[in-house]
């Protein structure tokens, strides 16, 4: 008909048809509330997909024999099996002498960051 509305939105391409309506001016105001809501509905899935990733990444398999960390003690040794790190120090560790490991998790976690991006 002469009062159908075609609207394309050239960044996501998407396209909205609206002919419900006789009068050209409300088609227009139609179709352009369904293509914002058509937007919004895009953004918010995007978002949550974006919320759910960076959640998946901080929970792990959820796995309850995923190890983090060991504490021999008889070897004096602790292993880090997230960074693949192995001390033969346990016993500073165990008195606060945290430098080296607080260093090797930053920097790992610096390299994931990068792999990211």
């Amino acid at each position: 008909t002469d009062s159908a509305v075609r609207l394309t939105h050239l960044p996501t391409g998407l396209v909205v048809i609206c002919q419900d309506e006789k009068s050209q001016i409300k088609n227009r105001a139609k179709a352009l509330r369904v293509l914002r809501s058509r937007l919004y509905d895009l953004e918010e899935d995007k978002k949550n997909r974006e919320r759910a990733e960076a959640r998946k990444s901080q929970v792990g398999s959820g796995d309850r024999s995923e190890r983090i960390r060991t504490y021999n003690f008889p070897q004096n040794r602790l292993t880090d099996h997230r960074i693949n790190l192995t001390l033969y120090k346990l016993e500073l560790i165990m008195a606060g002498a945290l430098d080296e490991v607080v260093e090797a998790l930053k920097i790992a976690a610096g390299e994931a960051a990068l792999k990211e991006s």
